[in-house]
């Protein structure tokens, strides 16, 4: 059958079961356009790219599946790398097709040419470009499998235009059937025996592959065996954050506690997470050349596995698979007390810490934590606003929580929509700064165009807030770049076809919240801050006074 690249391409991606592609369209892919047209696989059309490859890296997220993203060549390019960046450190599988220039034009500086492999080439897993029409069915089944293999995460293809508006007759790519091994059983006796011989014992949890049966499988291993059970950085959702074993998250504002607790474990099992910079605290917490506690490390990719911390023992396996097996285990040891203690100093860390203002941050995040559905999906980006999102938001079920470990600002409104086009019938609520939001808002008409109803509350404090705490405390009192003037936010949903409104106290926020839901649509509730609100712990005026004493 001759087929025009772009008609191939799209026959691959339903062979695939791709059920949604986003895109920012462009004259280097109306092949692929063509393709989609009669495929029946929406298209969502963003209104930057970078936008649309936040929305497909949240589609990779919530399905496990690799999100597909389109854009043009060049600046179309540049402009998704931020979402690729996103997926390569999330571990979230993804594809980007980029339209690129006509190959016989290579090396002459062509009217937005760019070199992928040499842009890309540190951000992705893969970077390739397909000069023949008839191996395009087989690069696409490649980048599929690159994605989703080991350790997840973005493959970028360029898809010349002359290649791809050429017609060929080839046959479809070929789906190979994955067989998983059976773990064996030593890998239960191994880590059952480590656990064993320890006293003070501390499960990590995160990285990619997880699932609701995953979530489960922790929850009853770590309820027969009364450990402690720490999320990593934005995996909150690991775990019913209710369970007597969860002791909360290792993030950037974590709990002094909890940080006390992993230096004095005696025994780290890893389960999936990389075990980065922001759970140790910039590697304070446990020295990579000294952890003085044995450790180990479950994760999918063994190039992972003694990256930075040596583990005594690394098992290659996916986290669910391992839990699978531990859920079953029997009991081991005695760590009741430990655990005991470990969850009482997450409790505490849940009361509000009273912030200054009408509007207090604490007060929102709490209600939304006692009133949500518990199917509720929150996201968000980066920023100080996010410390009270996940110090007071509690996390029930698995596959609630989108949130960048990458730490891009921009992030939340984009994984809001596409959460809310994948998730009709759930809450998605995004939690988001002034400087956060703008970044992205103009997806606003996005949201409107295919029907997502997203409900953004915009923390308002009128300065880029994390820089601004930093600045305080390195040269108080001297601010410079992080002050920023904003628009009338409300007023703003309300241009775009959504529902907007203005909340200036806690208590007024439920009613503003219900108007909200009740409208149907894209929605901002925009919250007025005190400038004061910092962070969870601290006044601006205590971190300058504190700055200028030292």
């Amino acid at each position: 059958m001759i087929r025009h690249g772009g008609k191939i391409l799209s026959d691959q991606l339903v062979k695939l079961g791709v059920t949604r592609v986003f895109s920012v369209p462009g004259e280097s892919f109306l092949a692929a356009l063509d393709g989609l047209y009669d495929s029946g696989i929406p298209n969502i059309i963003c209104r930057q790219e970078g936008g649309a490859a936040m929305m497909a890296e949240a589609y990779g997220k919530m399905t496990g599946q690799p999100g597909v993203c389109f854009v043009t060549r060049g600046p179309g390019a540049t402009n998704a790398s931020a979402g690729i960046h996103i997926a390569m450190q999330d571990s979230t599988p993804m594809v980007l097709f980029v339209g690129q220039i006509d190959n016989r034009h290579t090396d002459r500086e062509t009217f937005q040419e760019v070199d992928y492999r040499a842009v890309f080439g540190g951000l992705a897993k893969w970077v390739a470009q397909v000069d023949h029409i008839d191996r395009l069915a087989e690069y696409i089944g490649r980048a599929f499998r690159v994605a989703m293999s080991g350790r997840p995460g973005p493959v970028v293809l360029a898809l010349p235009e002359n290649m791809l508006s050429a017609s060929a007759d080839v046959h479809d790519m070929r789906m190979s059937d994955m067989v998983e091994d059976a773990l064996p059983q030593t890998v239960t006796r191994t880590i059952m025996h480590e656990l064993a011989q320890s006293q003070r014992p501390l499960v990590v949890v995160g990285g990619p592959h997880w699932s609701i049966q995953a979530q489960a499988d922790l929850q009853a291993f770590a309820e027969a065996q009364q450990i402690p059970v720490a999320a990593g950085f934005r995996r909150q959702d690991y775990m019913d954050n209710h369970h007597a074993s969860y002791v909360g998250d290792l993030n950037v504002g974590i709990n002094p506690k909890l940080a006390q607790r992993v230096r004095d474990a005696d025994f780290l099992l890893l389960l999936g997470t990389r075990f980065g910079d922001i759970e140790t605290q910039g590697y304070t917490l446990v020295d990579p050349a000294d952890p003085h506690k044995r450790i180990i490390h479950v994760h999918a990719d063994a190039d992972e596995i003694g990256r930075v911390y040596a583990p005594d023992i690394g098992i290659v396996a996916t986290a669910p698979a391992v839990l699978r097996q531990l859920a079953n285990a029997e009991h081991a040891g005695e760590w009741a007390a430990w655990t005991a203690a470990s969850r009482a100093d997450y409790d505490a860390w849940l009361k509000p810490q009273e912030s200054p203002g009408a509007l207090k941050q604490e007060d929102v995040i709490k209600w939304l934590s006692d009133n949500l559905d518990d199917n509720a999906i929150m996201t968000n980006g980066a920023g100080n606003f996010a410390a009270w999102l996940h110090r007071y938001f509690v996390y029930k079920q698995y596959g609630t929580q989108l949130a960048p470990t990458s730490g891009s600002m921009g992030y939340g409104f984009p994984a809001a929509i596409s959460a809310s086009l994948a998730h009709p019938d759930r809450t998605v609520v995004c939690i988001a700064g002034d400087g956060c939001f703008q970044m992205t808002c103009n997806e606003m008409s996005t949201a409107v165009q295919h029907g997502a109803k997203p409900i953004v509350v915009v923390m308002n404090n009128g300065r880029y807030g994390t820089i601004r705490m930093h600045q305080e405390k390195t040269y108080p009192g001297r601010v410079s770049g992080t002050a920023i003037e904003n628009p009338d936010f409300a007023a703003l949903a309300r241009a775009y076809g959504g529902h907007g409104e203005l909340v200036t106290t806690s208590e007024d926020f439920p009613a503003a919240f219900a108007r909200a839901q009740a409208a149907g649509t894209v929605a901002i509730i925009e919250c007025q801050v005190d400038e004061e609100a910092l962070s969870t712990g601290a006044t601006l005026s205590a971190v300058r006074a504190a700055a200028l004493k030292a």
